[in-house]
């Protein structure tokens, strides 16, 4: 059955190029038969996913690694082959990626229901994911570079899907040149290693460097050197900073694209490749000790810019990094295992998360109308819980799990990288169980605002908002008390400024009428759960967030089983005794308490301080002095951390001051020479040209007697010069 696993990639590819050259050459038909384009593309990935399962049911019974290669280009010494290669790792890898992209496409369907890019939309799609799967099955890293171009160019088209909008036509060429300085970078550590090895293929230039590397063939510097290189790819493949800049601004492009993107494709490619050559880059201390720490500053970075996000999807991208973070992290102090369990408990939270962030937009954008900065707006949103209630409950499932709140998916991936940072420093001990409460505190106060409250969306007609505060002698109206009024501030000399109060996360408006509660605004016909198309993905990525996790977990007697996480489910699954996994279960827990008090008690710590960020509750019997300082202090931190956030820690800024515009002067100068000085040569050359050939088109007349007299005043005059200079 393994040597049938091509088709998994063919299945999504054909379909692809079916839809895109039907909706190319036959645009006006491709209208009437759009669902049915979206059923081929379904259908194509349904079947790649039962493909998968069945090489994995095959797994179990022979568990050997099988790799199948033709040549492709033979030339003097170069001998570049393609192929396909199976073991277990890409399995699971490419039942993650078909499982998702088959739950995306569904809920694509209705989604994109009413664009009028539907079937190019699937057209990408398929695409998408076919290059993702072509790069899990390859066995050389050529192979694996063009898939791995692919899936840029399939970036580029879907963030900029709607590229008649200035921000996503912005966003795709800001992804495509970040990703372009990587995919150098990584271009030339593959020639690196085939100038050390002679092989571009994975597992054998592996085992040629490693052996090379043993026998002191190797210079350590360049190999080095040549590590980071192919790691630079990766790094911006997998937004890790320096070049994590394009992650946020790729949130233009239609919600389904971002859960594609952040869970199972394009930023998964990057730690899928370091996975693959693991091997090689565990033999080089530096290498290691410099991804680790990039993996760290990520992470906490990540989850610093996330905290006071006030877009929704903004807010679930930076989660994303931060959590990429960590598995770069754990390949860094060589926690193998850990990192991939990770990859694939956080796939399945994440692609919850943002199709459930999907699911509220699209409500709110029939509210508010299509506006990004208000749809996406988790101060425009609130409530939603109460009118959309599978959504709400499945967002607080992704929520949880991405906590690291036991048992779901990604609490049992993220302890292991915790406990195994602690072993190997307590410096990167420190900063990945800090990130996981930081974690913690911005899932929270995202579920919050979104889900929790009263609806916000108010009607922008009804209020003015030129004054955020409104004072009276009894005290401040909020609007997410329901008009009730929160403590007194009479003779309170105290001015809060508009970005102070949306530090606070308060939305204080000028009352011009009547008290009355914002959820009444809009008729409640409106505010509904979305359809099935939208719901049931949401419910079985739910389904696999709790369970997930229980199949990563080595249920013998020893906790970390050598072999790669989910075996377990190959061998045990279906003969498990309920007595010996719930005893397991609890031993795990105990030996992770260390780890699970953090998350748990970040968690609780996080809910009861938002609840008091959210609401600002102050007792109303507290000094008058005592509430100016605590106010004070209380706008004072989020104000910074709110800055800090949406200015994206200065990062872009910078970028913009020392490349951007440096490079916009360099390319002014260039095309300023290139007109005052290279142009006008080049025309003058064509000038004296024309003025040449003209000239010498009246002396070839044809006639001997003006040849005659031309030739003889030559002469002359040659004699004439001769008879001087002698």
């Amino acid at each position: 059955m393994k040597e049938y696993a091509w088709i998994i990639p063919l299945c999504p590819l054909l379909a692809s190029c079916f839809t895109g050259s039907l909706a190319f050459f036959f645009s006006k038909a491709t209208l009437g038969f759009r669902r049915l384009c979206a059923f081929l593309n379904i259908l194509a990935l349904t079947i790649a996913t039962f493909v998968s399962l069945l090489l994995l049911q095959e797994q179990h019974e022979s568990q050997s690694i099988h790799q199948y290669l033709w040549i492709w280009i033979l030339k003097n010494n170069i001998c570049i082959e393609i192929g396909f290669f199976v073991d277990f790792f890409n399995i699971v890898m490419s039942l993650l990626v078909t499982i998702v992209g088959l739950l995306v496409m569904i809920y694509s369907d209705s989604y994109m229901r009413h664009d009028q890019g539907y079937v190019r939309f699937y057209a990408y799609l398929s695409l998408f994911t076919a290059s993702m799967l072509g790069s899990i099955f390859s066995p050389s890293l050529i192979q694996l570079y063009i898939f791995w171009e692919l899936m840029g160019m399939c970036s580029y088209l879907l963030v900029g899907f709607w590229f008649t909008r200035a921000n996503a036509a912005n966003a795709c060429q800001k992804a495509f040149v970040t990703n372009r300085i990587g995919d150098f970078g990584l271009l030339l550590g593959i020639l690196g290693l085939y100038w050390t090895t002679g092989s571009f293929e994975i597992s054998e230039l592996c085992d040629r460097f490693t052996e090379l590397k043993g026998m002191g063939f190797v210079n350590v510097i360049f190999a080095n050197i040549m590590v980071l290189l192919l790691f630079l790819g990766p790094v911006a493949k997998s937004a890790q900073f320096p070049l994590h800049i394009w992650l946020p601004d790729a949130m233009e492009g239609p919600t389904p694209i971002s859960a594609l993107i952040h869970a199972a494709t394009m930023v998964a490619a990057g730690i899928f490749l370091m996975a693959r050559i693991f091997s090689l880059i565990l033999v080089l201390p530096f290498s290691m000790l410099v991804i680790s720490w990039i993996g760290g500053v990520t992470a906490f970075l990540g989850a610093t810019l996330a905290i006071a996000q006030t877009d929704l999807k903004r807010s679930l991208a930076y989660s994303t990094m931060s959590q990429l973070g960590y598995m770069v992290l754990a390949l860094g102090i060589g926690a193998y295992r850990s990192a991939l369990f990770h990859l694939i408990t956080h796939a399945f939270s994440k692609a919850l998360l943002f199709l459930g962030a999907g699911s509220a937009i699209h409500l709110v954008e029939k509210i508010v109308g299509y506006s990004p900065k208000k749809s996406q707006n988790m101060f425009f949103m609130g409530g939603l819980r109460k009118y959309m209630p599978i959504t709400g409950t499945t967002f607080l499932t992704g929520t949880f799990s991405l906590c690291g709140i036991p048992p779901l998916a990604c609490f049992w991936s993220k302890d292991e990288i915790i406990n195994a940072s602690w072993l190997y420093s307590p410096i990167l001990g420190i900063v990945t169980s800090s990130t996981a409460g930081l974690t913690a505190f911005y899932m929270c106060r995202t579920y919050l605002l979104t889900f929790e409250g009263d609806f916000r969306a108010i009607k922008m007609d009804s209020f003015s908002f030129k004054k955020y505060l409104y004072l009276s002698d009894s005290g401040i109206i909020d609007i997410w008390g329901e008009g009730k009024l929160k403590f007194p501030i009479k003779n309170i000399n105290l001015v809060l400024k508009k970005d102070e109060i949306l530090d606070a996360g308060m939305l204080f408006y000028r009352y011009l009428g009547k008290e009355e509660k914002t959820s009444k605004v809009y008729d409640n016909q409106i505010l509904k759960e979305s359809d099935l198309a939208i719901t049931f993905p949401l419910v079985i990525l739910s389904i696999l967030v709790i369970f997930i996790g229980f199949l990563g977990i080595d249920m013998t007697e020893e906790r970390i089983n050598p072999s790669f996480p989910f075996q377990w489910l190959i061998n045990d699954f279906l003969f498990w005794d309920f007595k010996n996994y719930l005893f397991f279960l609890i031993k795990i827990v105990e030996e992770s308490f260390g780890s699970l008090t953090i998350s748990f008690i970040a968690m609780i710590i996080s809910f009861y301080l938002y609840r008091i960020y959210l609401y600002k509750r102050v007792d109303e019997s507290i000094d008058k002095q005592e509430f100016v300082i605590f106010a004070k202090l209380f706008n004072e931190l989020p104000r910074f951390v709110r800055l800090w956030s949406l200015n994206r820690g200065y990062i872009d800024h910078y970028y913009n001051i020392w490349f951007v515009h440096n490079l916009a002067d360099l390319s002014t100068k260039i095309l300023s020479f290139d007109r005052n000085r290279v142009d006008w040569l080049v025309n003058a050359i064509g000038v004296s040209n024309l003025l040449g050939g003209e000239s010498i088109r009246y002396l070839g007349s044809g006639r001997i007697y003006q040849y005659l007299t031309i030739a003889m005043f030559g002469v002359i005059s040659a004699l004439m010069l001769w008879r001087y200079y002698n």
